[in-house]
């Protein structure tokens, strides 16, 4: 082991995305010390907005999650304000074309407001990864380091990290968060003692949202297919993209945007190339010539991300659900949270639901901490 730290964090949090930032908030808020730990070399986890060059942006397209639902989402709402960030309705103005059968061209239908209607963020999802970690503490932040290993140590946990350049670090914390999904969890850090068969067969069977996806957005020079009076949402049968919506920003730039409606095991055989012709063909089909020649392009396979996804993962998965019991027994209990969207008892994998999961674990790390001698 290349470095090992005497000093006891009062809490680790593992994995810096929207959930792991927001549960780091709380309890910079409350006053309790922290350090995030997150893998990848930028915050954010799935929440990923880029320029057209793929880099991350102030005014990105959503590579990861885009939307929430205020009527179905409140408590996100209700986050937004203090943070500065404003919210933006999907544009969904014009009509939507249908793709049916090969072959066939779409057929066109008169479009109508979509209830509850989805909303964006203006500067993109990443928008509010960005103020959230506006707010923590200079040095609460370790990027290029993930949790291996995971040992109860006395009175403390101790997390074995893995780091970019091959070594590995060790540090003492008195509680720890994973901010991460459970099967990822499960599948990546290793716990002494074990935890419960029950428990990780839990973790392992809980689907992560967005790992089995992959989205492709095309850039343009200007919203052409708004012009001609479609709302640029399209439904297909025949694909590659099942779903296609506008994901034009809020500046202007104009962009189209779908999922990708074939497995990861097709999408790997095919490679970018390949998926990016098609997707471009795919385009003109429903929306032109004009849609031929894109400004750049960008493809998002999550199923590629390690930090994202599992073997598992590979063979999609339908959207988690609400979950009743504990989602931690034993030994742990006493020590670790998880806080990943998919553990939220309301919104499971949407936006919400890490704000949700985060403010339940940061409010279970609170009470632990509060009652004398159980976490000193």
């Amino acid at each position: 082991m290349d470095g090992a730290s005497t000093q006891v964090l009062p809490v680790a949090i593992i994995g810096g995305g929207l959930a792991g930032l927001q549960a780091a908030r709380l309890l910079h808020e409350a006053g309790i010390g922290f350090r995030i730990f997150e893998a990848r070399d930028r915050l954010g986890g799935r929440i990923l907005s880029t320029d057209a060059a793929g880099r991350p942006a102030e005014d990105g397209f959503d590579l990861g999650p885009s939307w929430f639902w205020p009527g179905m989402h409140p408590a996100m709402a209700v986050a937004l304000a203090p943070l500065g960030l404003t919210a933006i309705p999907q544009h969904d103005e014009g009509d939507v074309l249908v793709e049916r059968l090969p072959n066939r061209p779409p057929q066109r239908f008169a479009g109508s407001r979509q209830e509850p209607r989805s909303m964006r963020l203006a500067g993109g999802t990443g928008a509010l990864v960005r103020a959230l970690a506006g707010g923590l503490p200079e040095g609460s932040i370790q990027l290029a380091s993930w949790a291996t290993r995971i040992t109860l140590d006395g009175d403390h946990v101790r997390l074995t990290l893995g780091q970019t350049d091959g070594g590995s670090d060790s540090v003492l914390a008195a509680q720890v968060i994973a901010a991460l999904p459970p099967r990822l969890l499960e599948a990546s850090i290793a716990f002494e003692p074990a935890i419960d068969p029950a428990i990780r067969l839990r973790w392992r069977e809980t689907p992560t949202w967005m790992a089995p996806h992959a989205k492709f957005v095309a850039v343009y020079d200007s919203p052409f297919w708004r012009t001609a009076g479609l709302s640029g949402m399209a439904q297909s049968g025949v694909g590659p993209m099942g779903e296609i919506h506008d994901a034009t920003t809020a500046s202007g730039a104009a962009a189209l945007f779908g999922f990708l409606g074939i497995d990861a095991d097709r999408r790997q055989a095919a490679g970018t190339a390949l998926l990016t012709r098609a997707c471009l063909d795919q385009l003109v089909r429903l929306f032109g010539d004009e849609a031929r020649s894109p400004v750049a392009t960008l493809l998002m396979d999550w199923t590629a991300e390690v930090f994202t996804a599992t073997a598992d993962d590979r063979r999609g998965g339908a959207h988690p659900v609400p979950q009743r019991g504990p989602w931690v027994s034993g030994l742990w209990r006493e020590r670790l949270s998880l806080a990943g969207s998919e553990t939220s008892a309301t919104d499971p994998g949407y936006l919400a639901g890490a704000m949700d999961a985060a403010s339940r674990a940061a409010a279970e790390v609170l009470q632990r901490i509060a009652v004398p001698g159980r976490a000193a």
